[in-house]
């Protein structure tokens, strides 16, 4: 005989709450995934460096053309509220201070991964699908290279290419801009 438990999920309110009332406080690395709240792994210098990287060359590159967002919130629903690495959003005057970014505001989601690669490709890339994000760069810290995922359908995307160093990226939102992949890696 097996016995059926049902998780108690959590939503955006409720998770906003517990921070609130000091259940969650700023220095807890979490994020709301489906409900749950999940405990995200600690960022290795490598990762750190490659989020600086981009940061510093997305926003040289992009400035007049796209908010470039480091670690905040994406709320793709009222269960699910991810902090990929790197967001690149449509321009916005009050650059998100008056409300959360949400799908329509993305033009491409980055995630830089190492201990925290199984975690992204078989969980948070499947939710940004479903989520309808256009398109999605997963650097993979392990393998030196990069995933882009695009055209999503039905909780995943159609289209996968691998990039390696000595080849070039470009997003879909600007394919005149053409990044290097060591450039991104370092």
């Amino acid at each position: 005989m097996s016995v059926r438990v049902t998780k108690r999920q959590f939503n955006i309110t409720e998770y906003y709450r517990m921070a609130e009332v000091g259940i969650l406080s700023e220095d807890d690395r979490v994020e709301l995934i489906e409900g749950e709240i999940i405990k995200m792994t600690p960022i290795r210098s490598r990762h750190a460096g490659c989020v600086s990287r981009l940061n510093a060359l997305l926003n040289r590159l992009l400035s007049e053309t796209a908010i470039v967002s480091v670690q905040n919130p994406l709320r793709l629903s009222n269960l699910s509220e991810p902090k990929p690495d790197i967001i690149l959003l449509r321009p916005r005057n009050d650059f998100y201070s008056n409300a959360h970014r949400t799908p329509t505001d993305v033009l491409l989601i980055i995630e830089v991964s190492d201990t925290s690669l199984e975690y992204d490709r078989d969980i948070k890339i499947p939710l940004y699908a479903t989520a309808s994000i256009s398109e999605v760069w997963l650097v993979n810290l392990i393998k030196d290279m990069i995933e882009i995922y695009r055209e999503p359908q039905e909780g995943m995307y159609r289209e996968v290419r691998y990039f390696t160093r000595g080849e070039t990226v470009s997003p879909l939102f600007n394919p005149k801009l053409t990044l290097s992949v060591d450039s991104i890696i370092g």
